[in-house]
């Protein structure tokens, strides 16, 4: 029998996790996003709750949670500030590669390094040449020795002003194309630059930035798996990262239609709360609807991965479908709150403007039904 019933322990999580967002995020989301302001005070309080690092396994000092009870905690952050989740978060991305591939001495003594302090790490893949079409990468790796020399250049990096170390992709095999990509943990005390800090639309509370690896070198046991094994895991990383992004698109799409329902019930027009009118009823029910399918397909999507079991398909339909939902309500409820939807006073011109990214970053709306085509289409044994 299927059965949607939290455990104790996960609501236990979930309202500690929507705890913090309600006291510690919500309440200064706004003056982080209008001063593009990092949040470090938050980062260290996630820190301290365990509500960072929560994939990271108890013996590395982590907390070792599901996919599952990773997308409740992501769900609340997202509807405190997907913005300041995204700083929070970023270590889940940036660390992934490492726990499906890496050595068990560079996983001790970087893993480790994340749960002893409140430190970050970045996930670098995207280039400017080269974002959806990952072959197109420039950046490189040659081996020389006992050593790796990097030299390249990643841009729209998460936290790239702030990581202490790097998951870096790059070109071992310039030929190959996506298959001559290998991944290395690259610290940032070997030289690494850090070249601009990105003017965003939205998500202002998250550091993006540039950043370079002027020939830098690494030990070679900073291989992550093995050399030009990086593509693929890239793309298994990605399909255990999606269902949070899902996951943070549906607390975005929650937070708009709280504001939209509650200024709805508000507002008067013509002698009622706007409210009353059908109009306003079909767009706030719409809304509804998305956002419980968007919650359960984040939901399945992680459900699958903790059974073991490819999650491709899955968490692609999650992503896009979660992404869409979150640029749709918040698009809507800027309409419900009319004129003043569109002023920076009120709460859902932000939503807006984060939910924007929902549908570019881990790849675009577009790649994930490329991938759903060929997840469809494809032979099967």
């Amino acid at each position: 029998m299927v059965d949607f019933t939290l455990s104790d322990e996960q609501l236990a999580l979930r309202e500690l996790a929507h705890d913090f967002a309600a006291k510690e995020i919500r309440p200064v989301a706004w003056d982080y996003d209008r001063d593009s302001t990092f949040p470090q005070h938050i980062i260290e309080q996630a820190w301290e709750l365990g509500l960072m690092n929560v994939y990271i396994p108890e013996r590395f000092g982590g907390v070792g949670l599901s996919s599952f009870a990773g997308v409740l905690i992501e769900e609340e952050l997202a509807w405190g500030c997907s913005g300041i989740q995204t700083s929070v978060g970023c270590n889940g991305l940036a660390t992934t590669p490492l726990l499906l591939a890496g050595s068990e001495e560079l996983k001790r003594r970087y893993l480790e390094r994340l749960t002893a302090a409140p430190l970050l790490a970045s996930f670098c893949l995207t280039e400017p040449d080269a974002g959806s079409d990952v072959s197109a990468m420039k950046t490189r790796a040659v081996r020389r020795h006992d050593k790796y020399v990097i030299s390249g250049s990643k841009c729209f990096i998460t936290n790239g002003g702030y990581a202490d170390f790097y998951t870096v992709y790059a070109k071992t095999d310039p030929q190959a194309g996506h298959r001559g990509i290998s991944c290395f943990i690259v610290p940032r005390d070997a030289g690494v630059l850090v070249d601009k800090h990105e003017d965003k639309m939205g998500q202002r509370a998250s550091n993006t930035a540039t950043v370079t690896f002027p020939d830098v070198e690494v030990p070679a046991d900073h291989l992550i798996g093995e050399e030009n094994a990086g593509f693929k895991i890239a793309m298994m990383t990605l399909d255990r990262t999606r269902p949070g992004v899902a996951a943070m698109a549906v607390g975005i799409a929650r937070a708009a239609f709280e504001f939209a329902v509650s200024y709805a019930k508000e507002r008067t027009q013509f002698g009622v709360p706007i409210a009353m009118h059908q109009a306003i009823q079909f767009m706030i029910a719409d809304m509804a609807t998305d956002i419980e399918a968007a919650r359960l397909l984040a939901w399945k999507s992680a459900v699958l991965l903790d059974e073991g079991q490819r999650n491709t398909l899955l968490s692609s339909h999650a992503k896009r479908f979660a992404a869409d939902v979150a640029m749709r309500v918040a698009t809507d409820a800027v309409q419900v709150y009319g004129g003043y939807g569109f002023i920076k006073d009120y709460p859902v011109e932000k939503l807006m403007r984060d939910a924007k990214i929902m549908q570019l970053y881990e790849g675009t709306a577009q790649i994930q039904r490329i991938v759903i085509a060929r997840e469809i289409f494809a032979p099967r044994d």
